[in-house]
């Protein structure tokens, strides 16, 4: 055994300072002005979505996607008053064309209008480019260049909203029509024989310039005297709702 000790040859165990490191890479060192943050996921897909839903987007629409419920009141309300006043007077100018002459004549002299304006600003900018010796292009390139189409979002928009009102429209008139409430279709019986009486004295162009004088004004009347009107219509309902109660 004494022996088998002598021979045996003790083995030094390396420990893990003995043992060879292996070599790291060499890191460069960055300046603490150029070390950024690594953006956050949710910015980088926000990113990266509103990129992609620009490159979707028509150039132009046929409706104005701005267009909504308070941009109408602005405009009743004479909020911006060139505007108003312009659309004002464009929708009474043509409803009073339309007593005057037919549908197709005024949508004909309306055409011939629009015409020479732009005949007549092509052939002055051509002139001037000629005198002036300028290669400016065409006047309209830009609104030639512009895309103008009708999304698929607004077509099913529209087509819902028409859909909706058309069937809830149907089935109100076959309600009253089929005399499924005796006394709502007794009502409508007394709004068409009084309808009879406004139509013998006014036609529909007539009812639709007077709803297009009273949209335009009532509102303005309405908020410059709204204290006194609120007055007189409460006293007018009280005798109203006194009259229906006896």
């Amino acid at each position: 055994s004494i022996q088998s000790e002598n021979i045996l040859v003790k083995t030094p165990v390396k420990t893990e300072e003995d043992r060879p490191s292996k070599p790291k890479p060499p890191t460069a060192a960055v300046p603490p002005e150029v070390r950024s943050e690594k953006p956050h996921m949710d910015d980088t897909f926000k990113h990266t979505n509103e990129g992609k839903g620009d490159l979707g987007k028509p150039a132009m629409s046929i409706f104005p996607e701005g267009f909504n419920k308070q941009k109408a009141i602005d405009l009743l309300y004479w909020r911006n008053v060139k505007q108003s006043g312009a659309v004002f007077s464009s929708v009474l100018l043509l409803l009073f064309s339309l007593t005057q002459f037919s549908v197709v004549s005024v949508g004909a002299y309306l055409a011939l209008a629009a015409l020479s304006a732009t005949i007549s600003f092509r052939i002055y900018k051509s002139v001037l480019q000629a005198v002036q010796k300028t290669d400016e292009g065409h006047p309209f390139k830009a609104y030639l260049e512009m895309e103008i189409a009708l999304s698929q979002d607004q077509i099913s928009k529209y087509a819902d909203k028409i859909l909706l009102y058309s069937n809830t429209c149907m089935k109100e008139l076959r309600r009253l029509f089929l005399v499924q409430d005796l006394v709502d279709s007794l009502k409508f019986a007394v709004l068409m024989w009084l309808l009879t009486y406004v139509g013998a004295l006014f036609n529909g162009l007539t009812l639709l310039i007077l709803a297009v004088v009273s949209m335009f004004t009532m509102p303005v009347v309405y908020e410059k005297h709204q204290a006194q009107i609120d007055q007189y219509v409460g006293l007018i309902r009280t005798q109203v709702n006194s009259v229906v109660g006896k």
